[in-house]
């Protein structure tokens, strides 16, 4: 696939998972114990794009923390100010270098038949774009009765155009490929959640952790578990009920988190 490369959007500030992203940038928050960006990165590499030469991540908000993160496995390329999901492939143009790019969202949780987006490329004519979409009649913003589930691919001659200015590839790209007859959805019909809210956030770990519990080998858990994702290094000696308890984590005992998530030993996000 010498003619593709990937990019994996690893620069939003994620506003709607504060105060959980006060701390991490949200590609890095975790899901099943594995960082969001982790996750993407592996879903791309099953695909053959494995390093610097293939892969590429753009980072912005708290991006020293995604550059140190993905270092020696991608091209960073950070970002003084946020360019949104346009801005940051334009920056990309000279890397990207003649080809077309499977572009995805460090923040999309996909699981099920078809969560390694193959079918994109799978007999791609190298001229349309095409996105993975999940089916949603009445969708107002939706495509051919499709929301977008976090993966498009782009060829180059749309890419060639991309200025590393604020804008988005709804607008530079999947529109005007749609009025030109030139947008293809490809159905995904397994599980998408963009993990942008804490609800959407807790329940990508919840099904992570594949109806039970998913429990880091050094956490300590003394307390009642059901449902719960518990991370490296945590100590919960209260209860959890379908609750996310971060790397490092503390919930003490006589407290009870319930469709919450914890972050040290004092955040908590309901």
């Amino acid at each position: 696939m010498s003619d593709l490369c990937a990019v994996i959007l690893a620069a939003g500030e994620g506003r709607r998972l504060r105060p959980l992203t006060a701390r991490v940038p949200k590609a890095l928050c975790p899901v099943g114990n594995v960082p969001l960006l982790d996750h993407a990165l592996a879903r791309v590499a099953r695909l053959g794009f494995a390093d610097p030469a293939t892969v590429a991540v753009n980072a912005s908000y708290l991006g020293e923390q995604v550059v140190a993160h993905a270092g020696g496995r991608a091209h960073v390329s950070p970002e003084d100010h946020p360019l949104g999901t346009s801005g940051g492939v334009g920056r990309l143009r000279s890397w990207i270098d003649g080809r077309g790019a499977l572009v995805g969202n460090a923040d999309a949780y996909l699981a099920g038949p078809g969560a390694d987006p193959v079918a994109l490329l799978d007999g791609w004519d190298g001229e349309t774009v095409r996105l993975l979409g999940q089916p949603a009649p009445g969708e107002p913003y939706g495509f051919s009765g499709h929301r977008f589930a976090g993966f498009s691919l782009l060829p180059w001659r749309y890419l060639r155009d991309l200025t590393p200015e604020p804008a988005e590839l709804v607008r530079t790209v999947w529109r005007p490929a749609e009025a030109e007859g030139a947008l293809e959805v490809v159905t995904f019909t397994g599980t998408f959640l963009d993990t942008g809210t804490p609800p959407d956030y807790l329940a990508a770990n919840l099904h992570a952790a594949g109806g039970g519990s998913l429990v880091a080998p050094d956490a300590r858990v003394t307390g009642p578990v059901e449902r719960a994702v518990v991370g490296a290094g945590a100590v919960v000696e209260g209860a959890l009920t379908r609750a996310v308890v971060w790397p490092g984590g503390h919930v003490a005992a006589g407290e009870h988190l319930v469709d919450a998530i914890r972050v040290g030993a004092d955040l908590t996000v309901p």
